[in-house]
């Protein structure tokens, strides 16, 4: 007798067969949908995929903007980079501004989250003013910020004056431009992660709530041991996606800092400005190719770490109310 190779396979396909084939109308079904997606794929590979695989191989030689493959460099462009002064400053600042934009971006929604989870009327009309920002352009809103921080003509120094403070050139100093900028990004951020954040919280059942308050739990304590506890999974996507959009920003401090206004001493130089100015500016696109791999391996690490810590269960602990 012939042995089976894969024993929990076989004795699978059987009760398949015994239950009877798959009947015409859900095989059409499969073939239609599967066919329908296929364009969809086909486009995504070719426009997200293709790219990404090419940006690898590219980062492996000595290439320019008419000839990608012109000589093979090896590994030589990611050591290169560890010697590159400009590359480190970029990815310090990129990082200074990651840690502060995720960390105010995810305490201040959580904070108007838990503001307007109630059920009140005019919590919608505060919803859509908080979301408006998300939803607008970032080069308008970056051109707004900036004329906001001119040291002359800006809202936020003519608004100090009242309290006899002199002008600040925001954008200028070196100690305040990055500062500056977090600023901005937290502002445009919250609005996008409160409502993820409103969502869990509604999403709470009230039974737990009530239950906490007939045992005298005060408001603190609810939102210690009760919300924050359910809202970890939302809490990690939030970080997660956060951290990633962080790690790419560009736009703002391309126009924020471009020109006469601009921080001097590469103050607030990040990675993908650094990523465009090698590839676009000095044609050295290989090399550009390389930071942007040592970018994505960035961003994936972090992201592993906060699954790892996410995914680390909180020990059991008594909570005396």
């Amino acid at each position: 007798m012939k042995p089976l190779l894969f024993p929990k396979a076989e004795e699978r396909v059987k009760k398949i067969s015994k239950a009877g084939k798959m009947n015409k109308t859900t095989l059409q079904k499969y073939i239609f949908v599967y066919v329908s997606l296929l364009p969809i794929v086909i486009i995504y590979s070719f426009l997200r995929i293709a790219p990404i695989v090419e940006n690898f191989i590219y980062s492996f030689f000595n290439s320019g903007i008419g000839n990608p493959l012109k000589s093979f460099a090896g590994f030589q462009n990611y050591i290169d980079l560890f010697n590159d002064r400009l590359f480190l400053i970029s990815f310090r600042n990129t990082t200074y501004f990651a840690v502060f934009v995720t960390f105010f971006g995810v305490v201040i929604a959580v904070l108007v989250a838990l503001m307007l989870s109630g059920n009140s009327k005019s919590g919608a009309i505060y919803e859509t003013l908080f979301f408006l920002p998300v939803i607008t352009p970032m080069v308008p809103v970056a051109v707004v910020w900036k004329w906001i921080y001119d040291p002359t003509y800006g809202l936020l120094n003519y608004a100090l004056s009242w309290f006899g403070i002199d002008p600040v050139a925001w954008l200028v100093y070196p100690n305040t431009a990055m500062i500056a900028i977090i600023i901005m990004s937290v502002w445009k951020l919250i609005g996008y992660n409160m409502i993820i954040f409103l969502v869990g919280i509604r999403d709470i059942p009230l039974s737990y709530i009530e239950a906490a308050r007939i045992d005298g739990a005060s408001k603190f304590q609810i939102f210690k041991n009760i919300t924050l506890p359910l809202l970890r999974p939302i809490m990690l996507f939030v970080v997660v996606i956060s951290t990633i959009n962080s790690y790419n920003v560009f736009t703002q401090v391309f126009i924020m800092t471009s020109g006469p206004q601009g921080a001097p001493g590469n103050a607030v130089r990040t990675l993908v400005f650094d990523i465009y100015e090698n590839g676009f500016r000095y044609f050295k696109t290989g090399y550009a190719a390389s930071e942007a791999v040592m970018l994505f391996l960035i961003i994936l690490f972090f992201t592993f770490v906060q699954f790892g810590i996410a995914s680390k269960e909180p020990k059991q602990r008594s909570v005396s109310i």
